[in-house]
């Protein structure tokens, strides 16, 4: 049948139409909330980034963050934006100061899209500015103007106040985890001294920069004692763990969290590698160098070019952003090679503990390398993408909106394994299928991690071997029944995790699916409740006798009906580490010796499931 192609089939989009029909475009994916990188939290980073350009610029001292049920209110006391183009910096594309080169310099964000995105992406958005005396206030709806005030008096300190709700239309039913929010709010205190933000009340602040952002991050024990320098536009620190494998970044540019790294953080790796090289006279592995560090890195460059709007990884190769002047390469290798030379020859107890470490790691590396070689063959034996991994077909390409969606489902049983394989989403979804419990690796070492079949095969799968930089799946997401053994095998998952792959955990990868308990169901109307008191919700709503069915396992819920709870309306609990136990001290509590602290804290929960089961 032939489509009548003419004038009328020619429109174009207003500047909110085309955010809410392509919000991925903007702030990558939406999400519910329960991971860090999803876009209600990237609006809260978007009006903060204004106001953090503010403070560069010498502007505010003080940031005033909110949560009041899904109402997120930002007050910077910056100079306020000129009244007479409120509208229009909230509201029309490309439109804004940071064009102007002489205003904003090394900051954030150049291309005038960030608040534009808010304002189209939430039901309901007011920005007031006040400044020379005066103030005016703007709302909008849904990204549309429904009241502009005019100028008024006010004797009110200067800056700009946003507050906004992100549209359910567009996110779904949604949730904020304050460990997201006040993450995202320490790194902008960590990376700009001086700053005060006081976010619903608690008040976060920094003198050190990014020595108190490792100070804070790092819960094993450290090697030596932090490293921190800083010239010009380049700061970092960093240190080596006594426990952890892997390496650890934590890297920003003009203050934005490069969660992919980029240009900047290869230039670090590299420089590294070869300043500690040239120090000690000796051709080192760089693995040897790089096993174990955790590294806090910022740079500050002109007008950065980022993979995309949601700036995860720097693609920038000099300076000054444009194809001349200094490399970021040359720049970071200058800066380190005189600041960390000069620093081990001040330190010579620090330059001592670092190349015992660096031995150490020689010696371990020389010892594995056998076990690996072994556990290569096996690994292909087994045929890894056949047997355990039913993989999805997008994995980390091109497509940067769908890379963040990319999930990998670890689930035990032939029954969960197959509902779950039958249902995913083929393109973005994988799934992993473990053979019994794993084993309990607390207190062993990584070379259990190549030994164990399930390891070593689900090490693969997720390509993190040698760290995350190359993660084949943004979401890891536990499956597992909701009994005993269900459980067990994920607090066994997690131990593995922690244990050898804790950056992981800390940077928002690891998930529990929830799965429903129960089905209650009428003639016109099925309601899934995921606890004793959605089911006596539903029940009041449906009303008379409806069928109730107790899902006792993940094999017991068809493919079809699993559709509904690893699709849209699916939902994750974030595996999230609390800052005031150690990794190790929480290791040791849950899967060391059993000892009477254990028992009675099993004991005591419990007595609490008891008590909810009866009630």
């Amino acid at each position: 049948m032939e489509t009548n192609y003419n004038e009328d089939s020619i429109r174009s989009l207003e500047w909110d139409e085309h955010i809410r029909l392509r919000p991925g475009m903007y702030i990558g994916k939406l999400g519910d909330g329960s991971s860090p990188d999803d876009g209600i939290y990237v609006l809260i980073k978007e009006i903060i980034d204004n106001s953090i350009d503010e403070y560069i610029m010498g502007n505010g001292k003080t940031i005033e963050v909110s949560i009041n049920d899904k109402m997120v209110t930002v007050r910077d006391y910056g100079r306020g934006i000129p009244l007479g183009k409120v509208v229009e910096c909230v509201s029309r594309m490309n439109t804004g100061a940071k064009y102007e080169g002489k205003a904003f310099k090394k900051t954030v964000g150049l291309n005038g899209v960030g608040t534009k995105a808010v304002n189209a992406l939430s039901s309901h958005f007011t920005i007031q500015s006040i400044r020379e005396g005066k103030t005016k206030i703007v709302r909008f709806e849904n990204g549309r103007l429904s009241e502009e005030s005019g100028e008024e008096l006010n004797n009110g300190r200067k800056g700009t106040k946003v507050s906004f709700v992100p549209d359910e239309e567009i996110f779904g039913k949604y949730r904020y985890i304050d460990d997201y929010i006040e993450k995202m709010l320490w790194n902008y205190v960590f990376l700009n001294k001086g700053l005060t933000i006081h976010f619903n009340g608690a008040k976060l602040h920094s003198e050190n920069g990014l020595h108190d952002l490792l100070t804070r991050n790092i819960d094993t024990p450290m090697i030596y004692p932090i490293i921190h320098l800083q010239e010009d536009d380049l700061e970092f620190a960093f240190t080596h763990s006594a426990t952890q494998y892997s390496e650890e970044y934590f890297s920003f540019v003009n203050g934005q969290h490069t969660t992919q790294g980029g240009t900047h953080q290869n230039a670090f790796r590299e420089s590294l590698t070869k300043t500690i090289r040239d120090f000690y006279k000796r051709d080192f592995d760089s693995n040897d160098i790089k096993t174990s560090i955790i590294v806090a890195l910022s740079i500050r460059v002109n007008e950065p070019v980022f993979e995309s709007q949601t700036k995860t990884k720097l693609g920038s190769q000099y300076m000054d952003g444009n194809d001349k002047g200094v490399t970021i390469r040359n720049f970071v290798a200058d800066v380190l090679k005189r600041r960390l030379d000069n620093y081990l020859h001040m330190n010579p107890e620090t330059a001592d503990a670092l190349l015992k470490k660096i031995l150490q790691s020689e010696r371990e590396r020389k010892d594995m390398a056998s076990i690996k070689k072994l556990a290569k063959e096996r690994m292909k034996k087994v045929s890894l993408h056949n047997k355990k991994l039913r993989d999805c077909r997008i994995h980390y390409s091109d497509n940067h909106e769908r890379r963040l969606e990319t999930t990998l489902f670890i689930t035990e049983g032939d029954s969960a394994s197959g509902s779950i394989t039958k249902a995913r989403d083929v393109n973005t979804q994988g799934v992993f299928s473990l053979k019994g419990k794993p084993l309990n690796c607390f207190g062993l070492t990584k070379k259990i991690v190549y030994e164990n079949e399930e390891f070593n095969l689900l090490q693969a799968a997720l390509n993190i071997e040698d760290g995350l930089e190359d993660l084949r799946y943004n979401n890891i997401v536990i499956a597992t029944d909701a009994d005993v053994d269900g459980m067990h095998i994920r607090l066994l998952l997690i131990t593995f995790f922690l244990q050898f792959f804790p950056d992981l955990v800390r940077n928002g990868h690891l998930y529990i699916l929830q799965t429903p308990l129960f089905r209650v169901r009428n003639k016109s109307k099925t309601i899934y409740c995921y606890s004793e008191q959605e089911r006596r919700d539903a029940m009041e709503e449906l009303k008379g006798k409806p069928e109730i069915t107790r899902f006792k396992g993940l094999g017991e819920i068809s493919p079809d009906e699993f559709g509904n709870f690893i699709g849209k309306s699916i939902r994750l609990d974030p595996v999230l580490l609390q800052k005031d136990h150690s990794l190790k001290e929480m290791l040791e509590f849950y899967m060391g010796k059993n000892t009477p602290d254990r028992q009675n804290f099993i004991i005591d929960n419990l007595r609490v499931d008891l008590d909810l089961i009866e009630s």
